[in-house]
This record gives C-alpha cells, structure tokens and sequence, in this order.
C-alpha cells in the first residue's frame, strides 16, 4: 500500500498486525508505520470496519432504533452504547450515502413522477420531496423546512444534479409550485402532467419511507431527520430487486440478488 503521510509506493509489511488484525507497514522514505486503515475515517474506531457497516446496514435497513442495534450486537460480544451508534451514523452515513448517490448517477428513466410527504421532526412537521422514474427507480430526495416555490426549485436543482440528463415529463398532484419550477429549473420543453394521488405510483413508494419513520416517533432535529431520509432511499433503492414496478422476482432470485449487493455496498462502504 501507498505510504498516507507522504504517498510513497516504497512501503514493506512488517510482521505484526493491529489488536483487530489489520496488517502493519513501514514506509521507506519517512520511516513511519502505518495499518491498513491509517489515513481513513475508520482509524480510530475501536471494531472492525465490517462491524461499523453491520450496524449502519441495521439502522438503514430495519426498524431499530440506536438502543436496539447496541443490544443486538451485544449478544455477539460486541459492547458498545446506543450513542456510540448514533456517533457512528454522524459521521459515516453523509460519505456513505453520497458515494451510493454518485453510483447512480445518469441511470435515471425519462420520465419523473413527484410528490412530497410528511415528517415529523422536534413536534413540528417538515417536507420529504421524493421522485421516483417510470421503473420505480429513485430519482432524488429532499427533506425541506417549507413547501414553497424555493424547495421545489431546490429539489428539482438536486433531482437534475443527479440524473444528468432532463426528463421528458414530469407527473405531479397538481401543487401550485410545481409548474414555474419545472419551467426555470428543467426548462419549458419539460412536460407537466398532473395526476391524483390513486394514478401516481410515487403514493405507494412513499409506504417504506412512512414504515420506517412511524417506529421513530419522529426525528430529534432537522440535520438527523435529512441526513438517514437521504441514506435510507440510497440504501433501499442499492438492494431493490425490481428491475420495473411490475417486474415479478421469485424468492431465490431475491436473495441472490441481495447478497451479491450486500458484499458490493460492504466495498463501497469500506473505500470511503
């Protein structure tokens, strides 16, 4: 490995390891050691880094709060406190989510179907601005203070960032923001259709949002509510197994799937 104090290539593997068994190098040019993890958010962490990523992946993936996923690994010997949790997701869950949204990046469909829900965040309720494309294939997310004609133009700003390329037609419920929005960030040539609720498929992608939220009882603050709305739709949206929103995939073919992309997202999350 290249030397993380000075970029050297001139680095030998000493015979002794880390307590948590990462391999130790000595550098030839400043003569300093290093490990496997020196230079990366995870040196100081006291546990292996597949460990870190279990614990966000239960978080993401299923409904635990903090106190839940430090008892859990508890019972494999693994002491840690539920703030010890919450520090973790602080620091690693905005990289994390921010390689997964770069991952995907130019691999949204043609066409964008919009709307917003609620979250409740301290006692008060905010905006999730969420699209998704004609495949059911997550577009972007938003988690905004108003619901005015500045967050739908933030939103659909982001959506573009993200997708790289316009849409062909934009399906809304009709929110009176929508349409200048659409205009001055997407351009004129972007359709705008307007559908009630029971003909926008986005109404139904909002259940695992609102599934996992309901458990929470809501967000302590506004940063936390944004940064795990973000990485939770990276996340479900990384081990969807649909290809189409009508697409029937069997029970094996589920689980194959998912442990083909559970060791790609270990990986990706591994090289923050």
């Amino acid at each position: 490995m290249n030397c993380p104090h000075c970029s050297s290539t001139h680095t030998t593997r000493l015979q002794r390891t880390t307590d948590l068994g990462y391999a130790m190098f000595r550098c030839k040019a400043c003569y300093r050691t290093c490990n496997e993890r020196t230079g990366t958010p995870f040196n100081f962490i006291k546990v292996p880094t597949d460990i870190v990523f279990q614990v966000l992946l239960c978080r993401f993936r299923y409904k635990l709060s903090f106190r839940d996923i430090a008892e859990f690994f508890l019972l494999r010997g693994l002491e840690f406190t539920h703030e010890t949790v919450r520090d973790w997701e602080e620091r690693f869950t905005p990289i994390f989510a921010q390689q997964l949204r770069a991952k995907r990046k130019g691999k949204v469909g043609k066409i964008w179907f919009v709307d917003e829900t609620y979250i409740r965040v301290k006692g008060k309720w905010y905006y999730l601005y969420r699209a998704i494309d004609e495949d059911g294939n997550l577009v972007d997310v938003r988690l905004s203070e108003k619901r005015d004609m500045a967050a739908a133009k933030a939103f659909f700003a982001q959506a573009h960032e993200v997708a790289g390329q316009l849409p062909q037609r934009v399906v809304t419920d009709g929110l009176a923001s929508y349409p200048r929005a659409i205009d001055e960030n997407l351009g004129t040539d972007v359709e705008h259709e307007v559908r009630g609720c029971l003909g926008n498929p986005i109404e139904q992608s909002h259940r695992g949002t609102k599934q996992r939220y309901y458990p929470m009882l809501g967000f302590g603050a506004f940063e936390s509510a944004k940064r795990f709305c973000q990485a939770f739709d990276e996340v479900r949206q990384f081990l969807r197994s649909r290809a189409r929103m009508t697409e029937s995939v069997s029970l094996s073919k589920q689980r194959e799937q998912f442990v083909e992309r559970m060791n790609e997202l270990q990986e990706l999350f591994e090289a923050i």
